[in-house]
């Protein structure tokens, strides 16, 4: 079957090890169900891979790819929880939990197989490709507000990087929740493209906000850091789900996260409930995925090449 995967590891120049062409298709085996795949999303996590960022020399070659929408073995129309292990269904109870790719073969593919128990039933409402988003970008934003910020309808979030997949999902999930939303991006028209899709008012990163916020969502990471942190109102949380400009922020804001009680909260991906929560909450609201653009599977380079650039808002979806 053909395929988008990983054929080695570079960590400089990741879209080296990227490769196109047949791989071998799933074989059955018990508690897991092969999907032909329709769509499948992008994330920054298929480039990391390809650094080798929890992908070993050993495990190559590897089809990359966390996120699809299909159709199953009996002709059901399906979403997969990409995370593997969660429950232990498929796998064993002792295995750890780990994201599609970084053990098994993934979803830029003609097919995929995964535990059963991973497959939710995609809404008629959403399209393949809409679906296809969710689940790691859109859960990520979906479990930082409403998990792990516990924001209400009427208070206001701050949401670093508008123009990656799950700060733009974070708008849109945040605004249509009743969020007041305020948003930053160093770039003016996915500042505009913010306010459009929901944003209140949308800054370049550093600037001082009309008011402080009760969250703060951080994807950015060093660049933002300081900025977020001093966003917050006292007792405030900041959520923090990747760190695209490093992992370092020359000064941590110590004192003021003490001194203000603040809550800083780690937060990854999202679990099966949380997803199905997700779907009922798009297909109920009207709430769509935001999609740069669609690409035929045989031209995933140029996804790929896209997303490692930065000149894309929202998801690159991948068909089949």
């Amino acid at each position: 079957m053909f395929a988008a995967y990983a054929a080695r590891i570079d960590r400089d120049q990741p879209l080296n090890g990227l490769e196109l062409g047949d791989r071998p298709a799933p074989s059955a085996r018990p508690g897991w169900t092969t999907v032909n795949v329709r769509a499948a999303s992008l994330n920054h996590h298929d480039l990391w891979s390809l650094r080798g960022v929890g992908l070993g020399e050993e495990s190559l070659p590897m089809i990359l790819g966390c996120d699809a929408a299909g159709v199953d073995e009996d002709g059901n129309e399906v979403v997969l929880h990409s995370v593997i292990g969660q429950s232990g269904h498929g796998v064993g109870p002792k295995e750890p939990r780990s994201l599609l790719t970084e053990r098994y073969q993934g979803t830029f593919a003609e097919q995929v197989t995964v535990p059963t128990w991973n497959l939710l039933p995609k809404p008629k409402e959403l399209s393949f490709e809409e679906a296809a988003c969710l689940p790691t970008a859109w859960l990520t934003a979906y479990r930082m507000l409403f998990t792990n910020a516990n924001v209400r309808p009427g208070d206001a979030v701050l949401v670093q990087g508008a123009g990656g997949g799950v700060a733009t999902a974070a708008i849109v999930l945040g605004s249509a929740a009743g969020l007041r939303v305020y948003a930053t991006s160093r770039d003016e028209a996915k500042r505009r493209r913010a306010e459009e899709l929901g944003a209140y008012e949308a800054y370049e990163p550093g600037a001082r906000l009309p008011q402080r916020v009760d969250a703060v969502l951080e994807t950015v990471g060093a660049a933002t850091w300081s900025h977020s942190v001093k966003s917050l109102k006292p007792g405030g949380t900041l959520v923090i789900s990747g760190a695209t400009s490093g992992p370092n922020p020359k000064t941590a804001e110590l004192n003021r996260i003490f001194f203000l009680e603040l809550k800083v909260v780690g937060s990854t991906m999202g679990d099966k409930d949380e997803l199905r929560s997700l779907l009922d909450f798009c297909s109920a609201s009207g709430v769509r995925p935001v999609i740069d653009s669609v690409l035929p599977l045989d031209r995933a380079r140029e996804g790929f090449e896209k997303m490692a650039g930065g000149d894309l808002f929202g998801k690159i979806v991948l068909t089949v």
